[in-house]
């Protein structure tokens, strides 16, 4: 505490200056004239406008403030590689341990987890120490203790303000010889087209190994598949192709065998997500007579800007002969050698519509079309009174294929096609826009070919619950069986019509395997924190999956029926990288976080990347490690502008703020006091002129 002057003026300050002025005037004067006392006149005058401004001696009481230190500790993913996490604990045990023995400070404690460290920019431990001390005033800052690996990627770039007005310290983890392998991906493709294989460039490197050399094998997987192995040479790019095997995502993993004594496998593990999509689709209808609902094929396929369409209308065979000139007979003739023989393969799907046997198609073609189901092509057959006729397409080499056995019968009746019980399951009728009312909220249609299933599944039905949309797989192939023809009635409106466009679209693509509608399927997706694991099936139920994380760690999830065929569980995840559910039967891959984690690329402890905004802030980088015990610096309170670190002791800045409690003021010239001075020399000055 010491002790201040002060001034509380009586009247304004400019009539003090004015007053002193006139009286410093006249003191001068009476000097001019050698009049007697005009010293003690000057004095007299002085003394006075001292008294009217009032001073005082004033001391200030106020307690000194605390200061206030962060200490953020990494918990981070790469601080659960070895023992981080015991070392960083029995660090952050020792820290608190000495700043508790420390007078007038308080300490703030921040836990970065995983949740925290995993997101696209890495371990934030900066952005913790602000949030930590924003309320705090910079002259009460202590500074900052971070305990980590070193691996911090929101540290201020070099010459940048630090946003600490203290010293920052990091006491590191982990071991300064360590290896680690990983796998960088360094260009991959956004697109690709189905059945081609474009390029993923990566490279293997050995992370503190030096220059590296030799090679490593490395297995590539695509959907949790297995389908090459290769060895390829370390700390070089290499360019893998792959192949585009579907429409959608197509994930590829790439993993190569860990090197002895490095720190980790879990970044040997890189994850690409190529979009795979299908040249335009090539698509054959073929019509046979006319009817009202040929256009509706036709006008859904040209809609659609992927699809080439080839369509041909047959209308009569070539026996046929009523004096109709050769030339206005077709528009080209019917390439049926080179369609169904020579460039069959070349079809993504084909689509007979209420086609009849007319001559036109040997036998031989027919079952040319039965192999490229076999082969894994897909046919639709929309069928109408052809079907259940002699010359039906089911008394071909088809026959085979085909997933019923026309009866004869026609049934010609109002019904409502419903969706069956497997049908709700089915991806392709699932959630079928108006399915769920009794009867359903569509309209009716008039006419269904009765027959026999054989093997497929029924996934809509007609009147007497008979077969109305039958879908079935053989070979590598699929093959869809619609027993009616009046599905154009939904297309037209009748009776406000139906979901004719989703359904059709939903039935192209299951033939044409688009994965999202594939009716047993293991999916899992992640996104932020959280993992969704669903079962696709047409059984009863799911089987328990085992979820793999990225570091190894197993564990069973029960999944739950969130709707008819569809299994599902969320859980909460807190590490980047890939992660890997199986039921027994199948395997599904996803990756959490982004493709080449920042918080995994590099999991070696480091004192390099916290260097320079130690050295801005006055603080230092240490290792607190030592032959595996922990070895901490002293800490000690410094003034402002001292030095904050040192061999063996690092310093927090001691606090330059206090908060006042009270004021203790003694008056100089108010009162008894200021009165006797002031008559005294008013005395002093009569006294010399009377002498």
């Amino acid at each position: 505490m010491t002790w201040s002057l002060a001034f509380d003026p009586l009247v304004p300050v400019w009539l003090v200056i004015a007053f002193a002025a006139v009286g410093l005037a006249l003191v001068l004067a009476a000097a001019v004239r050698r009049v007697r006392g005009a010293v003690i006149r000057a004095l007299a005058v002085a003394a006075l406008a001292v008294a009217l401004l009032n001073p005082s001696l004033r001391q200030e009481i106020r307690t000194p403030l605390s200061s206030v230190a962060a200490v953020v500790i990494d918990h981070s993913q790469s601080q659960g590689i070895e023992n981080r996490l015991d070392e960083t604990a029995a660090i952050r045990e020792a820290v608190e341990a000495q700043l508790g023995d420390l007078d007038g400070i308080e300490v703030r404690s921040v836990v970065v987890d995983r949740a925290e460290g995993a997101g696209a920019d890495g371990t934030k431990l900066f952005g913790a120490a602000y949030d930590a001390l924003s309320d705090v005033p910079p002259d009460r800052v202590a500074g900052a203790i971070l305990i980590t690996d070193g691996q911090v990627h929101d540290a201020p770039a070099e010459g940048a303000d630090p946003g600490i007005s203290g010293p920052v310290h990091a006491l590191v983890t982990g071991r300064p010889d360590e290896i680690d392998r990983r796998i960088v991906l360094d260009r991959v493709p956004r697109f690709g087209l189905v059945d081609t294989m474009p390029n993923v460039e990566l490279t293997v490197e050995d992370q503190g190994a030096g220059e590296g050399g030799g090679t490593a094998r490395l297995t590539i997987r695509r959907d949790g598949e297995e389908i090459a192995t290769r060895q390829v040479p370390v700390g070089q790019r290499v360019t893998v192709p792959v192949e585009i095997a579907h429409g959608g995502d197509n994930i590829f993993e790439f993993e190569v065998d860990p090197r002895e004594g490095e720190l980790s496998d879990v970044n040997n593990r890189a994850v690409a997500i190529i979009d795979g999509v299908r040249d335009n689709l090539r698509v054959l209808l073929v019509s046979g007579e006319p009817h009202p609902g040929e256009r509706t094929w036709r006008n859904l396929l040209k809609s659609d800007a992927s699809v080439d369409l080839v369509h041909f209308t047959i209308l009569r065979p070539p026996e046929k002969q009523d004096g109709t000139p050769i030339n206005e007979l077709s528009l080209i003739a019917f390439p049926t050698r080179e369609l169904f023989s020579e460039k069959i393969d070349e079809f993504d799907l084909i689509v007979f519509d209420r086609y009849h046997r007319r001559n036109v198609l040997p036998s031989l073609y027919f079952d040319n079309i039965a192999q490229y189901i076999r082969n894994g092509g897909a046919v639709l057959v929309a069928s109408g009174p052809d079907y259940a006729g002699l010359q039906s397409i089911f008394y071909t080499p088809l026959a085979d294929v085909l997933p019923a056995e026309p009866t004869g019968e026609v049934v010609e009746e109002p019904f409502y096609p419903q969706v069956s019980e497997l049908g709700g399951k089915h991806p392709v009728t699932r959630d079928l826009p108006g399915a769920a009312g009794d009867p359903p909220d569509w309209s009716e249609w008039f006419r269904l070919i009765d027959s026999i299933p054989g093997e497929g599944d029924t996934i809509m039905t007609g009147p007497d619950d008979k077969p109305l949309l039958v879908l079935s797989r053989r070979g590598e192939g699929r093959i869809a069986l619609m027993l009616s023809d009046h599905v154009w009635l939904w297309a037209r409106g009748f009776e406000g019509g139906g979901p004719y466009v989703p359904l059709l679209r939903r039935l192209a693509h299951w033939l044409m395997k688009e994965p999202e509608l594939e009716e047993e399927a293991l999916r899992i997706s992640g996104e932020g924190g959280e993992l969704v694991v669903e079962r696709q099936t047409l059984g009863d139920s799911a089987a328990p999956v085992t979820l793999t994380a990225p570091g190894g760690e197993e564990r069973t999830i029960t999944l739950e029926e969130a709707e008819p065929g569809l299994w599902r569980a969320s859980v909460d995840v807190d590490n980047v990288g890939i992660y890997r559910a199986a039921d027994g039967e199948r395997t599904a891959i996803a990756h959490v976080g982004p493709p080449n984690p920042r918080e995994i690329a590099d999991l070696r402890s480091t004192t390099e990347r916290l260097a320079p905004v130690a050295a801005a802030t006055g603080g230092s980088v240490v290792r607190a490690v030592s032959d595996g015990a922990v070895d901490l610096p002293r800490l000690t309170l410094r003034d402002a502008g001292e030095r904050m670190s040192g061999l063996g002791w690092i310093g927090l800045k001691r606090s330059e703020a206090s908060s006042l409690e009270g004021v203790q003021q003694i008056p100089l010239l108010s009162g008894f006091l200021g009165l006797a001075v002031l008559l005294g020399l008013i005395g002093a000055t009569w006294f010399r002129e009377g002498h």
